[in-house]
């Protein structure tokens, strides 16, 4: 058994779990929805990628092990948050997203059988419906994921983004959440919208309207959800961690779940 303890962006969340705070947890039950960050991690056409550079990494003269680096990033690519004002002006940066809206309940709305059928299917008010009938009307403070099935495809850059060629925004197809799905969201108070795919936005979108919808409602995005397959629909908690880079439009970020 392990104690409650995450990295401490996260420690300042506990009271929005109480329940769950200072209790023992089962290990089987927490789920890294977490792709790790490398030269093979998907990031946006357009943007330069990851790069890990190993500085040192042997024994010393001295006899003892000493390994230390860098690294360099992009703000969006492999799993990480987009903060509100990536697409909405003075609206909240990574840093600022409230530690409180990082927990939460999460949902997972399934609609892999209709991407499944269509590569730019976008989730609609009706399966955000058929959700609710099923299993409630989602509550404010939710955290909701859309699983596409689009995970299966990581890291091949051609099937999961539509096109490998790099700098190429235009040939994109993926599945996605519609802006009319993410509107009936913020009316029912949710934190946060992820998805297992590049972006809230389906593929072939050029006006991004998913995110400013979102972004205006000072929800924040979460893409590249990995594992998504590994969640319930419902009674699942959320751990968004993010690093915390001041004025960030995004940034990576270690989603963890704890099973029911």
């Amino acid at each position: 058994m392990i104690r409650y303890l995450v990295c401490a962006r996260v420690l300042v969340c506990l009271g929005a779990v109480a329940a769950c705070a200072g209790q023992s947890i089962d290990p089987a039950k927490i789920v890294d929805l977490t792709y790790p960050f490398n030269k093979d991690t998907v990031y946006w056409p357009n943007a330069k990628g990851f790069v890990h550079r190993k500085d040192s990494w042997q024994k010393t003269p001295l006899g003892f092990w000493y390994a230390a680096g860098g690294f360099s990033t992009d703000e969006h690519g492999g799993t990480h948050m987009d903060s509100p004002i990536h697409f909405a002006e003075g609206k909240l940066t990574l840093e600022s997203v409230p530690a409180s809206k990082l927990v939460g309940p999460v949902l997972v709305i399934d609609i892999s059988a209709a991407a499944a059928r269509d590569k730019d299917y976008r989730a609609t008010p009706e399966d955000v419906a058929a959700f609710e009938k099923r299993h409630g009307r989602i509550r404010a403070g939710s955290i909701v994921l859309f699983k596409t099935g689009w995970g299966k495809f990581w890291p091949d850059r051609k099937a999961y983004l539509g096109s490998d060629v790099p700098g190429d925004i235009t040939h994109l197809h993926f599945p996605g959440i519609s802006p009319a799905a993410a509107e009936v969201l913020v009316g029912r108070g949710v934190v946060g919208v992820g998805i297992d795919t590049a972006s809230t936005d389906y593929g072939a979108s050029i006006r991004f309207e998913t995110h400013q919808v979102l972004s205006e409602a000072n929800v924040y995005g979460l893409e590249n959800v990995a594992y998504i397959d590994r969640l319930p629909a419902k009674g699942a908690t959320l751990i968004a961690a993010p690093m915390k880079i001041e004025s960030g439009t995004g940034g990576p970020v270690r989603l963890l779940a704890i099973l029911p």
